[in-house]
């Protein structure tokens, strides 16, 4: 079954890169997990996934293909990702052991200031709906840039070439399944005060059904023209004008297919936010977990950081031989107390050396002196001061960002080097406004800033500002142990982001799960509020236990995460693993299919 399942992925990518007649419009199968040798893509697209085993298979290496399955999940995905948005890249270059990332997030525009949220005529901060569905929402892009970027730095194509792909996925189309379908019902209202984004998702006026065919032929030429004369078509050039043109006077129909509750306001992105854009290439943050070395994003990423503290934090107790509620326990208590400080301290232009303190062993031991094995923390849990040396005091965490619409993707080669890489337009569908004539969503990154001061007479490290980026929690992480990769891992889910990244380190490193149990496993989110968020069958096995420990429980969520991760074993063997059953499942695929491995290998032997 495996076989016929890569069998169709070839044949797919082989349709989609060259154009050749083949079965119409044919998905290949949702494979969430693949074992094999030779280089592994994860994604949560079966089509994505397929473009960039392709690329792998005719000598691209890891950064090649994950541009180009990051193109063409800009198609199929495009409430998620797409070259409206931005995110964050992570790179491991085998050949000189190092690890590099590109900062590829939105920044806000020159004339943004700290009260662009907040209404002058009522001095009141906008509802979320009001702001996100703007142009005062849209940050600067730097999807486009994060590609150019990592294609010339480290990749073997160019950018051109890697484009292809998604557009003939574009202008063929694909077939819509039951998540795309529900994307749109959910932003039905908000895409129906728009003629261009109507008119691509809103066939009729209602969302397409299930098993039509896609298709985005504005895309297909954007991607074709980029392709052709080079990013500044889209940083400076006509596709950056009709952005900014739909930015500055946002394109509302005169018929629009139902209400909405807000008045739809311009902003202010220019031109010249456009032109001078540029990436960042900050160093990774770095930190060491009984024995193995964790690289995350360093910020606007809070991922980083707040992943490394509450591994930090775990540390210092041996859950490997703790009762399972008591692991769940301290599981949760960890991460809002990094959620707490990660609120405090982390925003754009954060000091490394504050970085370096949160991630300090003696940071993590002052913070792990709250928790108490009998009974959980009163949520909010105040953050502690940088110079913390014992159980410290503090002010109340602030907002914590919700966005859903983001996606992740894993690939390795057969040279060793990997990628891991979380890109997002914030909410799914952006700010629901498709660029006319250009065919992809805008983002609304810039609602991730804090609309006002969170953290009372203390500085608020993530108010907005110009040419500031928001902070973000996306957590691309690769681990080490002895200096090779031994596990990358990633995921959307806005917030949920950093705790669905750890608690999947801590199923795989502490609870003897293998890789495919631990993506699979019910997920909760504790991001120090009162309430954990979590799957039914989260609350359902470990409610009874953590109740009387006083920990309560919000209405159930149907999903946390949408994960990507690629397990490094002995002998070059690649375990590959997307979800199988949230966000629809995601795909997997190996370039040499193998056997599953009889047992644990590489990190997870540690259990």
């Amino acid at each position: 079954m495996r076989f016929r399942a890569l069998a169709a992925l070839a044949a797919t990518a082989t349709l989609v890169l060259t154009g050749q007649p083949g079965p119409a419009h044919a998905a290949p199968p949702k494979q969430p997990t693949a074992y094999g040798y030779g280089g592994a893509v994860v994604t949560v697209d079966p089509t994505a996934t397929a473009v960039g085993l392709d690329v792998l298979r005719r000598g691209g290496n890891a950064v090649d293909a994950a541009v180009a399955a990051a193109a063409t999940l800009g198609v199929t995905e495009p409430f998620s990702a797409g070259i409206g948005g931005g995110g964050f890249f992570v790179y491991y270059d085998a050949r000189r052991h190092t690890v590099h990332t590109i900062d590829g997030r939105e920044a806000g525009p020159a004339t943004m200031t700290e009260n662009t949220f907040v209404d002058p005529a009522t001095g009141l901060p906008y509802a979320f709906p009001e702001a996100r569905v703007s142009g005062l929402s849209v940050g600067v892009p730097g999807t486009l840039a994060t590609w150019a970027a990592a294609a010339r730095r480290w990749g073997t194509r160019p950018l051109s070439s890697l484009l292809r792909p998604a557009a003939r996925v574009a202008e063929q189309g694909f077939a819509v399944d039951a998540t795309f379908r529900q994307q749109v019902a959910d932003n039905a209202a908000a895409f129906g005060q728009f003629d261009a984004t109507r008119e691509l998702y809103l066939p009729g006026g209602a969302p397409p059904a299930v098993g039509t065919v896609q298709r985005n032929p504005d895309l297909a030429a954007t991607y074709r023209l980029i392709a052709r004369e080079g990013t500044d078509v889209f940083y400076g050039g006509p596709v950056g004008a009709d952005l900014v043109r739909t930015v500055q006077q946002p394109p509302v129909s005169e018929d629009p297919i139902g209400t909405w509750a807000f008045p739809i306001r311009p902003g202010g992105l220019q031109l010249s936010d456009l032109a001078g854009y540029r990436v960042r290439y900050p160093a990774p943050t770095r930190s060491d977990y009984r024995g193995l070395t964790v690289y995350g994003m360093a910020t606007p990423s809070s991922g980083g950081t707040a992943v490394g503290e509450a591994l930090n934090i775990l540390e210092t107790a041996d859950l490997r031989h703790l009762p399972l509620i008591q692991a769940q326990h301290r599981y949760l208590e960890a991460s809002a107390l990094a959620f707490a400080d990660r609120n405090r301290y982390v925003g754009d232009g954060t000091p490394r050396t504050t970085l370096r303190t949160l991630l300090s062993d003696g940071f993590a031991q002052a913070r792990a002196c709250l928790i108490d094995p009998e009974r959980a923390l009163t949520k909010p849990v105040a953050p502690a001061p940088l110079t913390a040396s014992g159980c410290p005091a503090g002010v109340p965490g602030g907002r914590v960002e919700d966005g859903q619409s983001t996606t992740n993707l894993t690939v390795a080669d057969r040279w060793g080097n990997v990628v891991e890489y979380t890109l997002t337009i914030e909410q799914t569908g952006g700010n629901a406004m498709v660029v006319p004539g250009r065919g992809f969503l805008l983002n609304n990154e810039l609602t991730d800033f804090n609309f006002t001061p969170t953290q009372g007479t203390a500085p608020d490290p993530n108010l907005p500002g110009p040419g500031k980026r928001p902070r973000s929690s996306m957590s691309p992480t690769i681990v080490f142990e002895y200096g090779r990769p031994v596990l990358a891992l990633g995921s959307p889910g806005g917030a949920s982001i950093i705790t669905t990244v750890l608690q999947v380190l801590v199923n795989r490193l502490e609870l003897g799960m293998s890789l495919p149990e631990a993506v699979a496993a019910p997920r909760a989110s504790q991001r120090n509020s009162p309430t954990i968020q979590a799957e039914v069958g989260y609350r359902t096995q470990f409610q009874p236990g953590l109740a009387p420990l006083g920990h309560a429980f919000g209405p159930d969520t149907p999903e946390l995460g949408a994960l990507t991760a690629i397990e490094f074993g002995p002998h070059g063997q690649l375990i590959a693993a997307a979800e199988p059953v949230r966000r629809g499942g995601g795909a997997a695929a190996v370039v040499v299919p193998g056997s599953a491995p009889a047992g644990h290998s590489g990190a997870a032997a540690r259990r």
